[in-house]
């Protein structure tokens, strides 16, 4: 029984330091630009957007599809940024662990 001992103290130190990532990744912020900067979106580590700019002189009323466009695409260009960024801080957690192929935390 003391390798089940064991791997509960790993299970334990396993959720401690999932505990401090996901803090950490909330934490995080990403940048998504779109329109050669002409808008800019920022979102933190849960994908909530922070502030959006836009320039003004893409605030005329006809050009308003433009502008919905590129902020959509700015706020999915942060999203891809912060997706990169969670995964790379998740392969630093779960390097030398004994997991399966293809499996990925959080489950």
């Amino acid at each position: 029984m003391k390798n089940f001992g064991d791997m509960m103290k790993q299970a334990a130190s396993l959720q401690g330091k999932m505990e401090e990532m996901q803090a950490k990744i909330a934490a995080m912020e990403a940048e998504g630009v779109a329109g050669g900067g002409m808008v800019r979106v920022i979102l933190n580590g849960k994908g909530y957007a922070s502030k959006v700019s836009i320039e003004k002189d893409l605030l005329n009323p006809e050009e308003s599809d433009v502008v919905e466009d590129l902020v959509a695409a700015a706020i999915n260009d942060a999203k891809s940024k912060l997706e990169t960024q969670s995964q790379d801080e998740m392969k630093g957690l779960t390097e030398g662990l004994p997991l399966p192929p293809g499996m990925k935390l959080p489950f």
